[in-house]
């Protein structure tokens, strides 16, 4: 409904400022980057996740979660399977997909938006029977302008 904003989930981890991780990182519900992350960033399916990158923070690889703001540096691709914020000092030097997004002015991407568009749901099909086939082909009746073949 319209309104009613589903509920966020808490940020239980956070990479502060000074602090550099090498490697993937994957974290539950809601994770904080105001260091630097040299590697992927992703949350595990299945439950409502939140990534928060804030200014002076940066991510070099592809990040992925349901709600995404990005107030610092990404430099990769990035996925957002419900939302993607771009703060006005966000920059994402990458490939983005994205369900919805909102983007401040001020904010750079550096690569392609694809939004992830949710296919319209089928048209009902009609139970159409084949019509029947002839198991002789029909004989070809002569027309009053009927020649003969040419000759070839």
């Amino acid at each position: 409904m319209l309104g009613i904003k589903k509920p966020t989930p808490n940020v239980r981890s956070v990479i502060g400022a000074g602090m550099r991780v090498t490697g993937h990182c994957t974290f539950a519900e809601g994770l904080q980057v105001d260091g630097v992350v040299l590697g992927d960033v992703a949350s595990d399916e299945g439950t409502p996740s939140l990534l928060v990158i804030h200014e002076g923070g940066r991510v070099e690889g592809a990040i992925s979660a349901d709600h995404i703001v990005v107030g610092g540096l990404v430099v990769g691709p990035v996925l957002a399977r419900e939302r993607l914020e771009l703060l006005a000092s966000g920059r994402i030097e990458g490939d983005v997909r994205y369900k919805t997004l909102e983007m401040q002015p001020g904010a750079v991407v550096a690569g392609q938006l694809q939004p992830q568009l949710t296919p319209p749901p089928a048209p009902p099909t009609l139970a159409v029977e084949p019509a029947p086939q002839a198991a002789e082909p029909l004989p070809i009746e002569p027309t009053l302008d009927a020649r003969p073949p040419k000759p070839e």
